[in-house]
């Protein structure tokens, strides 16, 4: 009967997995550092049938909160801003509050305890780690991930400050 049971749902799972993408359970990780090359944390993002969980754990950040964001070329070096502009594969406006955004690089802030750790797990639609559609944080030119100095306002792009830490997004 259990035999039965589980032969039934594998094949209910089998069936139902035709909508999901080939990518589901595919991760991806970024290593967070700082200029100085000093380790500030760690990135993890799994691909779901609807979209993209990524964790996130930060260090080393001073008291506030600290924009977080996906930028829209996997470079780090020289220096930071070779990660150029956030994510913006279809063209939308930086901001949550943006009446025409978010763009896919839009994250929430982050917020360290006393300690200088920050935890966050944000799940998204707007990124795949599937290599062909035109969301994919690997296209032809990669993706990274930035800490902020300050924190984003949820509307002006230059509103979170100086770039703190880095992460270059790579498959695995």
């Amino acid at each position: 009967m259990r035999m039965s049971l589980l032969v039934v749902l594998l094949l209910a799972v089998a069936c139902g997995a035709d909508d999901a993408p080939d990518e589901v359970g595919e991760t991806a990780r970024a290593t967070l550092a700082a200029p100085n090359g000093h380790s500030m944390g760690q990135v993890t993002l799994t691909q779901g049938p609807a979209g993209v969980v990524i964790s996130a754990e930060v260090f080393g950040l001073s008291p506030g909160a600290h924009g977080f964001h996906i930028h829209g070329v996997g470079a780090c070096s020289p220096d930071f801003t070779a990660a150029g502009s956030h994510l913006a594969p279809g063209g939308e406006l930086h901001g949550f509050l943006h009446p025409d955004g978010p763009h896919a690089g839009d994250l929430p802030n982050l917020y360290p305890g006393e300690d200088g750790v920050a935890r966050m797990d944000y799940f998204t639609t707007a990124i795949t780690l599937g290599g062909d559609e035109d969301h994919s944080l690997f296209d032809e030119d990669g993706s990274a991930f930035i800490v902020h100095a300050e924190p984003d306002d949820y509307l002006d792009v230059s509103s979170a400050g100086a770039r703190i830490a880095c992460g270059v997004i790579e498959p695995g």
